[in-house]
Parts: C-alpha cells; structure tokens; sequence
C-alpha cells in the first residue's frame, strides 16, 4: 500500500456510529465498521494514527439482537449519540426496520441527529427510517430492490434510483451529506467511497484488497448481475432467451438476432427488455459479456485481446471502453489486482 497521507496528531478520529435495533441485519452493521476498522489496522501499520473511531449504538445500552440471534453490543444509547461535523452516523437495515420505525424513538433520533452530524446515511432498508423521518426529500436514494416500492410511498419527494449500489459521490460532499446503500454487500461498496473520500483511493484500494473485495464496485452499478437476475425478474417470454445468451457472446448478438432467437419483433423485444428488466438488449448483453470477461482475466490464463474477441467485444479498445463505464478500471488493472497467481 502506498504510504498515505498522515493527518494532524491533533485531529482526533473521525466517529461512525451504527444505529442498531433489534432484528437488524449483522452484515449490514458490521461489514461497513469493518471496512473502517480495517482502515485504522492499515494506518498504523504504517505508523500512522487511526483514522477512525467505531461504534454501535442501540435503543439502550447493551445487546442488541440481530435477525441472525447474533448480539451485538451497543456501548452507547441512541439518546447518548452527539453530533458534530467529525461525525459519520449509519442507519442499517434489517427485517427489524418496520417495527424499530413504528415502536421506538428512532426517527426523532434521525431528525435530532440529522442537521447535526457531517454525515448521515443509510445501508439496505435502513434508508425506510430516512424517508418516514423527512430526511430524503430531494435527496438521490437507492434502498435493496425488494424494499423499492416501500420506500417511494414513504419518501415521495427523494428521487428514487433502485438500482444502484448506494448514492454518495466525493465530486459532490454538500450533496452527498446525506446518502443511502442497496442490500448487504453494498453497505461495504459504501464505505469503500467513504474511505476513498476521507483518506484516498490507495487506503481504499489496499483496504479491499485486505478483504478480499472488488475494488471498486461504483454507486451507481446495478444492484445484480444479469446472470443472478431473479426468477420473478427474468420473465417467461425472455427466460430463453437469457439462457441462450451466455452459451453465444462470442456472436454477434445484434437487436434483429436477439429478435429472432426470441421469435419477437425487434421493438417488441425491445419494449419487453425494458418493462421487464429494465435496460436495453444491448446493454444486457454487454454486462453479460463483461462478466464473461471478468471470469477470464481474473484466471489470469488468456490476454486482453483474446478475452475481447472471446467475448464478444472484438477489439481490446471496445473492451476497456466497458471496463471503464461499467466498472471504472481498466481490464489489465482488473486482472494486476484482482487475477489469480
């Protein structure tokens, strides 16, 4: 890891605090503060002051019960979290959410806490306990995409994305004062980009390569992978079709092609890709391709320009261009830091 920057002796960690409840979800509480507990190992490694200062708090002091009979151990109440602009505080989620929003005192927490912390935000269905506290009106959100339509009836002045990672951008910090995260793993995406913006891309980088993660999966990547797509999702007059793509990307999978491998006019296939998954023929192939592409360079036993003519992208140059949309990383640096061997 390149030696990063050290901060001032005098500047005293940054606080993440971790509003947990009861049926919360363990992950989504604990892979963030991971991230930034790995941040801090990294750190001193290098003889350098612990960039930041973790924490979970609770309705009450003491163990709090997650969904997976896990308990975790809130050193502070809710009512005891103080605010300041060194303050970072994360809402998770969890199937506990609904009853923790009607039956506790967390979103006058929310309201207190919201103008007086330099940052607040949310993980997975955390970002319910936002939309019912005010806190999104105007704001970007994104939420797990089982929990969308929840939270456009509980926030309908936020502008809804439900499908991307999470919502905070470095370019823009007034803005991104307030953010929220998709499901589980997406919580660590987010704290990755906080990372980044507090510390630099480096730490980042050398924190997820300490966990083994993708480095860097970019807010507003889509929330599954086409191949993952859920059955409700991957409907009856295109399932097919999916199937058929994967074993074909070396082809060449044109709009007309797609069409008369589904035996579908080409506008009806284009109107049935959008109502029923949301993008286009083309871009679906090309994240089909991409993560043909991934698979391959991550073995590390082919070069650039075999895996784009493998997969379908022709040239080398039309493959880093999807590498760098989709993905923002080269193809060689994928496969320098993420290959095998």
């Amino acid at each position: 890891m390149p030696r990063p920057s050290p901060s001032s002796p005098r500047t005293p960690p940054h606080r993440v605090v971790c509003l947990a409840f009861p049926g919360v979800m363990s992950l989504d509480v604990l892979g963030p503060l991971q991230v930034f507990a790995t941040a801090n190992d990294l750190r001193r490694k290098h003889g350098l002051a612990p960039r930041y200062r973790v924490e979970v708090a609770g309705p009450r002091a003491g163990v709090v019960l997650t969904s997976a009979g896990i308990g975790l151990m809130a050193t502070r109440a809710w009512a005891a979290v103080r605010g300041g602009a060194d303050c970072t505080v994360l809402v998770p989620g969890g199937d506990g959410i609904d009853a923790a929003v009607r039956e506790t005192p967390l979103l006058a927490v929310l309201q207190r806490l919201a103008p007086r912390v330099g940052r607040l935000g949310s993980v997975c269905s955390g970002a319910l306990a936002l939309g019912q506290a005010g806190l999104l009106d105007g704001v970007l959100a994104t939420t797990h995409w089982s929990r969308a339509e929840q939270l456009r009836q509980c926030a309908p002045r936020a502008t809804l994305d439900a499908d991307r990672l999470h919502t905070f951008d470095a370019a823009h910090p007034v803005r991104s004062r307030r953010f929220t995260s998709a499901g589980v793993t997406a919580g660590i995406d987010l704290a990755l980009a906080l990372v980044e913006a507090d510390c630099g891309r480096p730490l980042a980088l050398a924190v997820a390569r300490q966990l083994v993660m993708f480095m860097r999966r970019p807010g507003g990547q889509a929330q599954f992978s086409p191949l993952l797509a859920p059955e409700p999702v991957r409907a009856p007059r295109l399932a097919r079709l999916l199937d058929w793509i994967p074993g074909q990307i070396g082809s060449n999978l044109t709009v007309d092609a797609l069409a008369a491998q589904a035996r579908l006019a080409p506008r009806t296939l284009a109107r049935a890709f959008a109502q029923e998954l949301g993008t286009t023929p083309g871009r679906y192939v090309e994240q089909v391709r991409l993560e043909a592409a991934t698979a391959l360079l991550g073995q590390r036993q082919a070069s650039i320009a075999t895996v784009a003519r493998l997969c379908g992208f022709g040239h080398p140059d039309t493959l880093r261009r999807s590498f760098q949309r989709r993905m923002a990383i080269s193809p060689r640096a994928f496969a320098e830091r993420f290959g095998l061997g």
